[in-house]
Order: structure tokens, then C-alpha cells, then sequence
């Protein structure tokens, strides 16, 4: 709990001050403009920018990630259409909830506090994919399911548009452009750049909290319920079973791996179901308990990885 304390601590924080303090709905959109649209770009571009492509890009770290990622999305469809009856667009709109893990706003912060800064390389390798794997699986499965589907070529040409238009994405992109070009960045770009990214993810812990106060638990507890368990429970432990008895992926490998798959559904789960209007209110309730709940449960991979 030591570990995690201070990450729920600045979430309090942002929820309280939307909440009691008088932070109106445009102060937070602009704290999360900046956090989403400026520092955590910057932060991903240098993180991109220095790494080591040839020796940080591992395969078996994204197979064992994304194996959990789409097995959980196939899950929480089938348990929408089974156990709770929805209809194919919705069932997908729940699935994606369970696919898409908040691995830069709490991902992040939770791995640095409890391994450090060098510990986040990994944890980069899977985020520089994160995006571009979900809305992609997520936005073809939903057009092929609901009845007034677009033709395929349309959706990848929206999906492809919209990833190339998301800030994260452009300060992704540039960094593999630097990284792979040997350009060396002058020292007052590069420490200007240090600056800013060095806000960027209590800017964002402080802005994801006050954003959190726009969401209430819905009629659809139950279902968001299980959205929660496939993401808190059966996305790590999936990854954490194959990285440890099928793949063998280093400690550092691990640790970022199964640390990632344990983050609540991100702030996307609850956007993709509203663009599509499905199962919004299973997203927005998923993203609210899962985000509290993932105080406990990340506590215990935590342990598990032996912190």
C-alpha cells in the first residue's frame, strides 16, 4: 500500500477539487488538455527517443501482454451477449472497456513509484503499441457487429485518421522518428522537454481524479463488475502465467508487464462506447469502480512480483 498510496493520494486529490474546491468543467478540461495533449506526449517522445529499439523491443513482452488484452476483450463480449443479453454492438463496446488498461495515466506512475524510472522502459514498448492494437481491433469488431456497420476499408480509414490525429501517438511517432534517424536533439530542446514531461503524470494523476467526479454508478453494476474482474484479475493474471511459465520474460519484462495488464479501464473505454453510443453507462460505471477498486488489487500483483 506504501507503494500505491501516493498515486491514489494525488487522485483524491483531483476528484476532491472538482468536487469541493470549485474546479469547474473547463479548469479540468484544460488540466487534461495539457496532461494529455502536451506533457505526456513529451514524456513518450523522450522515453521513445532514448531507447534502445534493437534490444528494449521484445515479442515475447507484446505477446504476453496482448494475448491478456484480446483474451479479456473475447471474454467480456461473450459475458455481454451470455449472461447479460446485449445486443453485438454493445457486447463489443463491454469488451472493449475490459480490453483498453489505463497503462499511461496509472500504468506509469505505479510502475515508477514501485521500481523506479529505469523500470519503465518496458512498460513504454507495450504503450507505443497500446493505442493503435485496441482502437483497431476494437473499431473493426464493432463495425463487422452492429447492423449499421460501415464498409471495413471506412473504419480502418476513420481508425487509421484518429490514431494519426492522437497527441500521444504524434509524440510516439516523432520519438521513433528521432530514435531511428540518430538525430541528436540540442541540450535546451531536450531539457525544455525534460521539464514539461517531468509534469506530466502527476498532471495527469491530479486531472484523471477531478475527471472521475463526471462518472456514477449506473444501473449496470453488475456487468461493469465483471468488466472490472477481467481487468484487475484475468488480465494479469494471464500475462503473469504466460511470462512466467511459457515465455519466460525477464524480471524487468514482468514487473511492467503484469504491473500494466492490472490497471483499471482506461478513460478510452468510456470514449469509444460514447462515439458509438453502446453500453456507455457499463463504461462509464467500469472505469469509475475499477479505478477505485485497483488501490487493492494492484496492491496484490505487487506483491506477487515480490516489490
Amino acid at each position: 500500500m506504501e507503494v500505491v498510496a501516493p498515486v491514489f493520494l494525488l487522485l483524491a486529490t483531483g476528484y476532491g477539487a472538482a468536487r469541493f474546491a470549485g474546479f469547474n468543467t473547463q479548469t479540468v478540461d484544460a488540466i487534461m488538455r495539457f496532461a494529455q495533449s502536451f506533457a505526456v506526449p513529451c514524456l513518450l517522445f523522450l522515453s521513445v527517443q532514448r531507447m534502445d529499439l534493437a534490444a528494449d523491443f521484445s515479442p515475447s513482452l507484446l505477446v504476453s501482454f496482448y494475448t491478456g488484452s484480446l483474451s479479456c476483450f473475447a471474454l467480456g463480449i461473450i459475458a455481454a451477449r451470455v449472461v447479460f443479453k446485449r445486443r453485438p454492438g454493445e457486447a463489443v463496446a463491454v469488451g472493449f472497456a475490459a480490453l483498453f488498461a489505463n497503462s499511461v495515466l496509472l500504468g506509469l506512475p505505479i510502475t515508477e513509484r514501485a521500481y523506479g524510472t529505469d523500470a519503465l522502459t518496458a512498460n513504454f514498448v507495450i504503450v507505443s503499441l497500446h493505442a493503435p492494437v485496441c482502437y483497431l481491433v476494437g473499431m473493426v469488431t464493432m463495425e463487422m457487429a452492429r447492423a449499421d456497420g460501415r464498409k471495413l476499408s471506412h473504419t480502418l480509414l476513420i481508425a487509421t485518421q484518429s490514431l494519426i490525429r492522437n497527441p500521444l501517438m504524434i509524440g510516439i511517432a516523432l520519438g521513433f522518428a528521432v530514435n531511428l534517424s540518430g538525430i541528436a536533439l540540442a541540450e535546451p530542446i531536450e531539457a525544455a522537454a525534460d521539464m514539461v514531461a517531468k509534469a506530466a503524470l502527476p498532471t495527469a494523476l491530479f486531472g484523471l481524479g477531478a475527471v472521475l467526479t463526471r462518472f456514477s454508478l449506473g444501473e449496470r453494476l453488475a456487468e461493469a463488475s465483471v468488466v472490472v474482474g477481467l481487468s484487475l484479475v484475468v488480465h494479469p493474471a494471464i500475462v503473469w502465467l504466460l511470462g512466467v511459465g511459457v515465455i519466460a520474460l525477464s524480471d524487468a519484462q514482468l514487473k511492467s508487464a503484469v504491473v500494466t495488464a492490472a490497471m483499471a479501464p482506461g478513460i478510452n473505454a468510456y470514449l469509444f462506447a460514447n462515439l458509438y453510443q453502446r453500453a456507455v453507462d457499463t463504461a462509464a460505471t467500469a472505469v469509475l469502480i475499477g479505478t477505485a477498486f485497483s488501490v487493492l488489487s494492484v496492491s496484490f500483483w505487487l506483491w506477487v512480483l515480490g516489490v
